[in-house]
């Protein structure tokens, strides 16, 4: 009975010690901030993604508002400023964070559908078009995405120096940041620019799949545009998913019912989850930040190219 009473006793403890936790950092943080890039227009940010933050609010019992930012640099200034407790993303942007001291981990990343964690920087052009390599685009006009982008500028510039073109101004008639894989896409369909980087994990999981199953890509007579209007010249090696990350100075029991909200997201909130890809992702996989130390050092590569070239 004595035995049986102390490991109550103790049971009883751990559980006022685990609740007293719990409401210090409720107390301290009774609001978190997520914070995510669009790949998108900002109503299909709102739509894709407030489902899931009402589940996370629900679980970890504390308001967590969507902040939607204008671009991957809003998101480095807002987690070093301390305003964003939990950030979405994509790998270059997170090595840029690191560089430039951001206290910022990995938890997770997300999972295909077929439980690999990677996608692929692709060159895109119109299935039209005359253009059959990259180097076939010596003076037209590339499309961009945004100067943090993994898929849409980093790997890119990495890929076309592996080309020989270790200067893309140089070679292009014009280099465009449109600001989102959406932009580059509608830059491409509407002929503002002759090719666009963009990501792409499979015929039916990329930006252009997306946009096409919404019906957002018309042809110049109005008819609703097809995944064969549109042809990948050029497709980089297999880039990791992006991390999700909070703040390394969370308390460690609040980090650790961020990650374990994720993980569980699948099964407590299907429907929350499936609406973040389309029902194209199988879950998020468990991450640390060393696991982006390959994308790390790429950064520094193309960095060093832009020096060169400037």
């Amino acid at each position: 009975m004595f035995t049986r009473r102390i490991i109550l006793a103790g049971a009883a403890a751990l559980a006022f010690a685990g609740s007293a936790s719990a409401q210090d950092w409720k107390a301290k943080y009774p609001e978190l901030t997520f914070a995510v890039v669009p790949a998108e227009n900002a109503s299909g940010v709102t739509e894709r993604w407030t489902p899931f933050v009402a589940y996370l609010s629900k679980e970890l019992g504390v308001k967590v508002t969507l902040r939607i930012a204008n671009d991957y640099a809003a998101v480095i200034e807002g987690q070093r400023a301390g305003n964003i407790q939990i950030a979405s993303y994509g790998s270059a942007s997170f090595s840029r964070a690191r560089l430039t001291g951001v206290k910022t981990d990995a938890f997770a990343n997300d999972m295909n559908a077929d439980g690999s964690t990677g996608y692929y920087s692709v060159f895109f052009v119109k299935a039209s078009s005359p253009y059959k390599t990259v180097e076939d685009l010596k003076g037209k006009n590339l499309g961009l995405v945004d100067p943090n982008s993994t898929s849409g500028n980093n790997v890119p510039r990495f890929e076309l120096n592996k080309m020989g073109i270790a200067n893309a101004e140089g070679f292009f008639g014009k280099v465009v940041f449109t600001g989102s894989h959406e932009n580059a896409v509608l830059a491409l369909s509407q002929g503002t620019v002759d090719v666009a980087a963009n990501q792409w994990t499979n015929e039916d999981d990329s930006t252009l799949a997306q946009m096409l199953t919404k019906g957002m890509l018309k042809n110049a007579n109005g008819s609703a545009m097809k995944k064969d209007d549109f042809r990948i010249i050029h497709k980089s090696a297999l880039i990791i998913n992006g991390p999700y990350a909070y703040n390394t100075d969370l308390p460690e029991d609040l980090k650790a019912a961020i990650a374990k909200a994720f993980f569980d997201a699948p099964t407590k909130d299907k429907a929350a989850f499936d609406r973040l890809s389309d029902g194209q992702k199988k879950g998020f996989h468990p991450a640390t930040t060393k696991d982006w130390d390959g994308t790390t050092e790429l950064i520094k590569f193309v960095d060093g190219l832009r020096k060169k070239a400037s």
